[in-house]
């Protein structure tokens, strides 16, 4: 299915700014859908070329580019509507909406695969002309007894839609965090112009309460009352000059502030001027106090796994520092070699976990980690060998349960062709290339030295190092693993890892 983006650059000669308000009208719609109780579709007239303004573009058709459904209400749609055309024969008010540039309300219901649907349409206006037009459909197979929230609900809604036909809603200013504010079943006061609340959701109610107000909210100044619930004295002011803003016609981003007692609540001011009349306010307010406990609790974990993996890798440069003393008072250059190919390994794990105590999600990136352990591999080889080693290609991110073997296998490797693949004294490169796909790693450790001896085998090979290879590809990595002869000469390590199970 097209995206809204690409339904109105297909089908209208809208500009972009125009383009920018409908999106901006969609990224807000779910508060129209919840207190009116009804579907929202978003019509705009079809077009094949640029054309002039939205009334004289009526050629029949209107295409609906988006939908909304209520949280508080059956569906009018549970099918998808988006995409389809509708011609104007069949839906007059869409052109009445345009042409009249008011809201426009239907007598009598209308019926909609058997289920009766009672529509109003909104034009929606921008910089003085109309781009769009709102449908507001509700489902009244499920009769509703009125209350006072479903009144109040109501209310708030059409003083909302007329300030979409007026160009004022969504407001011009940035509104950032829509997606992770309020929303109305989350808790909704309504404040008259004089900012005294005339209607509160019981959410509302309780989140008020959790922050220290015991008595009802009704008749309540609620930035004076709000101010004096939190804690900190620059949150409660900047709150309470919020919602006074709002009450004078500015709209405000989301707010997030703790009370004295602990509490924690977002709260959201919107204003309500329909026909640029002074209507008071709506503050939209959620209790989040247990969503940031679960957030402190999950910070602390992570920060615990991250001192873990410090005080690791701080025990594995201890065990890599007594080696290095073991060897300096060893006499054999066995033991030495074999000393410093220990002091290697442990090295590269450390490393793993010196960049897994500064990761906040146990993930590594590869290639800034291989970057750091490539130089250390050519350090035991012999002091005469010339041999560069160099990365090519992309590792990406991996998970920390990757990140270890992987790493130790693509350094044995390495460290393999550095100490034999070249007589002593002779130059050459090792190459490391990676490539990246979303089922598969593929690594070829290359060397252009002198290749495998002859009757090698992977399988029956009594080097330590290979050994260590083997077991990891195979019980860690869960990848394949094969040596072959380079041309025209040299050798490649063929390495192949699954990603798409670890996801």
């Amino acid at each position: 299915m097209s995206t809204l983006a690409d339904l109105l650059a297909e089908h209208t000669g809208l500009p972009g700014g125009a383009v920018d308000h409908l999106q901006k009208v969609v990224a807000e719609w779910q508060l129209l859908s919840d207190l009116s109780f009804a579907d929202f579709l978003l019509w705009v007239p079809y077009v094949e070329d640029d054309g002039n303004n939205a009334a004289d573009r009526l050629g029949g058709d209107f295409l609906c580019v988006a939908h909304a459904r209520p949280t508080t209400a059956p569906t009018a749609h549970p099918e998808d509507i988006v995409g389809t055309f509708i011609k104007v024969a069949d839906h007059p008010q869409l052109r009445r909406a345009v042409v009249e540039r008011r809201v426009c309300r239907e007598e009598d219901p209308h019926w909609y695969l058997g289920v009766p649907v009672r529509r109003e349409t909104i034009p929606v206006a921008y910089e003085g002309d109309v781009i769009g037009v709102l449908s507001r459909e509700t489902n009244l197979a499920v009769p509703r007894v009125p209350s006072p929230l479903e009144i109040a609900y109501l209310g708030s809604a059409g003083d909302l839609c007329q300030m979409v036909a007026d160009g004022t809603f969504p407001s011009v200013e940035p509104t950032a965090d829509v997606h992770t504010s309020p929303r109305v079943g989350d808790g909704l006061i309504r404040l008259d112009a004089n900012g005294t609340v005339i209607f509160a959701s019981p959410n509302a109610l309780s989140a008020y309460h959790r922050m220290g107000h015991a008595a009802d909210l009704v008749g309540v100044r609620l930035a004076p009352l709000t101010r004096s619930l939190i804690a900190d004295p620059f949150d409660a002011t900047e709150i309470a000059q919020r919602m006074l803003a709002a009450i004078d016609g500015q709209p405000s981003m989301r707010t997030e502030v703790e009370s004295r007692r602990g509490a924690v609540v977002l709260f959201r001011a919107l204003p309500l001027r329909p026909m640029d009349t002074p209507a008071g306010a709506l503050v939209l307010v959620r209790d989040v106090t247990e969503v940031k406990r679960r957030d402190r609790a999950l910070l602390s974990k992570d920060a615990t796994i991250r001192e873990i993996h410090h005080r690791v890798k701080n025990n594995l440069q201890t065990v890599a520092a007594l080696l290095r003393l073991q060897s300096r008072r060893t006499n054999s250059p066995e033991a030495k070699a074999a000393l410093a190919e220990s002091v290697r390994r442990v090295a590269a794990i450390a490393m793993v976990h010196e960049t897994l105590s500064m990761s906040v999600d146990e993930r590594v990136d590869l290639d800034t980690l291989l970057d750091k352990v490539i130089p250390v591999v050519g350090d035991v080889a012999v002091a005469e060998s010339h041999v560069k080693v160099r990365r090519s290609g992309q590792f990406g991110v991996v998970s920390a349960e990757l990140a270890t073997p992987l790493v130790m296998v693509v350094a044995e490797l390495a460290q393999n062709a550095v100490e034999h693949a070249y007589p002593a004294g002779q130059g050459g490169e090792v190459t490391i290339s990676a490539n990246r796909s979303a089922r598969w790693l593929d690594v070829v450790i290359s060397d252009d030295g002198k290749g495998l001896p002859r009757g090698f085998s992977l399988e029956r090979t009594d080097g330590l190092g290979l050994q260590i290879v083997r077991t990891l590809v195979e019980s860690e990595l869960r990848g394949s693993l094969s040596l072959r002869r380079r041309e025209p000469r040299g050798t490649e390590a063929v390495l192949r890892v699954p990603l798409s199970h670890r996801r």
